[in-house]
């Protein structure tokens, strides 16, 4: 079926309970993801097949669920989207529980290293512990790839069902170029199906698999199972991810397969002596603003696409697997239209109904805006809520971080305004952070012990420098915290002292500046769940 009709008629078929708002609000989400976070609505409208009003009213409920922003004459995603993959992660849990070790295995044996679980005939990343150097080797956390191009493809594979198997080949003969995994680099398709299988029985065999430049030219992996230990069957398989100048394929198994082994043992016990999860007080009324949002935007508003999006939300750590009453209290839907949305979830392939009448997420979730987003910089989640400041203020306003001595900020982001007098900032420039109102708010983060001045920047929660770098020059800076309460960050406004008095710039300036930190900082907090957001 062509993509311009095939959201339509998922709509109109397939299964006759479906919401047809929620079924093309996802498929707007997924063409955002496949094209890397930003598309025209004219582009939306030729690949989704949709009335470019439909596509205009479904990115307009989007954008005030704050899941995409409206830039210009683009559609973008935004951090805000990554909520929906979050809950699919905290209610896997493994990322949370074998984070740690994937990571310190990253550091010892200085390369990239990977957690992969099973989707279909399909493998998909949920953790990456990434290597920082000029020829980086990673995928992104939620990137989905056909099983037979991986390392963990034939270790899942070991597992698969003849009605598995009977997927795997349709699907091959459906789309012999792979056109299903946009996550896939450009390049020749390897043909022929034999291989695959005799892959499959070398890893039953062995217990571990190996890539060797199935992806794509140069790149290597070596992957193991880590096993559930209340089925035997691999609940995650981690990888080895290098390249072949540092490892060839052949010298893999000798060089770093016996250190994955022992790695992957180590998350096996891990699994074994996990305690039970905590869950908070489980979620009551996600759905309930919904109604306001309505009466605010009017028709704009689609109503029944801003519920069905609320339901993923009902699950997260200790709610892996919840029954249709339970969905309908944590999001206040009534039970038919919890049911509906279910069902629609269901036909999207984002929720799996289970014989005991329960439901859960499938990895599928992270489909939905994940992998694009899921290596932002702070930089680039902080710019637009840079830009809208300065014109708000018409005052240009930056971000900047400590350098590794703590004698200098760096500037890391910057948003100017249309004036002849205005002060111009350069990303990369660097400036003493005593001097400075960011520097001073960064620096009153860094000990217990601080002059006065200092421990007044952090008490008051602000930093104003009043023509002290230079004559005419104010400028007010306001920190921005981590996950963890820690400050890594720091924003400003800088305005010259003819323009805003000091009273000006606190009762007018330091709300709107404090405003926009919150909103990158919640930005942050959504972007570095499960996936670290890089300082510049």
């Amino acid at each position: 079926m062509p993509a311009k009709t095939a959201l339509d008629a998922d709509a109109r078929g397939g299964t006759g309970e479906a919401v047809g708002p929620l079924l093309r609000g996802v498929g707007v989400l997924r063409r955002l993801t496949e094209a890397g976070g930003t598309l025209s609505p004219s582009t939306l409208e030729r690949t989704t097949g949709l009335a470019r009003s439909t596509v205009d009213r479904i990115t307009a409920t989007l954008a005030r669920m704050g899941y995409v922003r409206l830039d210009g004459r683009d559609v973008v995603l935004t951090p805000g989207v990554m909520e929906l993959g979050n809950a699919y992660l905290a209610a896997l849990r493994l990322p949370a529980l074998l984070g740690a070790r994937a990571d310190a295995l990253a550091d010892e044996l200085d390369e990239s290293v990977s957690l992969a679980v099973a989707d279909l005939d399909g493998i998909r990343f949920v953790h990456q512990a990434t290597r920082r150097r000029a020829m980086s080797v990673s995928f992104r956390i939620g990137d989905l790839l056909p099983a037979e191009r991986t390392a963990p493809g034939p270790l899942f594979a070991t597992e698969w069902t003849p009605r598995d198997w009977a997927r795997w080949h349709a699907r091959r003969a459906a789309d012999p170029a792979d056109t299903a995994f946009p996550a896939l680099p450009p390049g020749p398709v390897p043909t022929g199906d034999s291989a695959f299988p005799a892959r499959v029985e070398r890893a039953r065999r062995d217990g571990w698999a190996v890539d060797d430049q199935l992806i794509e030219p140069g790149l290597v992996a070596v992957s193991v199972p880590v096993r559930d230990p209340a089925t035997g069957r691999p609940a995650c398989v981690a990888s080895v991810v290098s390249h072949t100048s540092r490892h060839a394929a052949a010298d893999l198994r000798g060089s770093l397969l016996p250190r994955l082994r022992t790695a992957a043992a180590a998350m096996e016990c891990d699994l074994r002596t996990a305690p039970p999860p905590r869950p908070g007080p489980p979620p009551a009324g996600l759905a309930s603003w919904t109604t306001a949002f309505k009466h605010e935007l009017g028709r704009d508003f689609v109503e029944s696409l801003a519920r069905g999006l609320t339901v993923p939300a009902a699950f997260g750590e200790g709610r892996s697997a919840l029954s249709l009453t339970e969905v309908a209290r944590a999001t206040g839907l009534a039970r038919a239209t919890a049911r509906r949305a279910l069902l629609t979830h269901e036909h999207l392939g984002l929720v799996l109904a289970h014989p005991d009448r329960t439901f859960s997420l499938t990895p599928r979730v992270l489909d939905l805006g994940f992998p694009p987003l899921s290596r932002s910089t702070l930089p680039r989640l902080a710019e637009p809520h840079l830009r809208a400041l300065a014109d708000r203020l018409q005052e240009p306003t930056a971000l900047a971080v400590l350098t590794a001595d703590g004698t200098e900020i760096q500037y890391t982001a910057q948003a100017g305004a249309s004036r002849v007098l205005t002060v111009h900032i350069t990303v990369g420039a660097r400036l003493p952070a005593a001097a400075t109102s960011l520097g001073r708010v960064l620096l009153a983060d860094t000990a217990s012990s601080l002059p006065p001045a200092l421990a007044q920047v952090r008490v008051q929660g602000y930093a104003l420098v009043d023509e002290e770098l230079e004559s005419g020059l104010r400028s007010l800076a306001v920190p921005v915290r981590d996950r963890s309460g820690r400050v890594v960050t720091a924003l400003d406004v800088a305005t010259h002292a003819a323009r805003r008095s000091l009273r000006d710039c606190l009762q007018d300036v330091l709300p709107a500046l404090r405003a926009t930190a919150d909103r990158i900082q919640t930005d942050l907090h959504t972007a570095s769940r499960f996936s670290p957001v890089p300082l510049s």
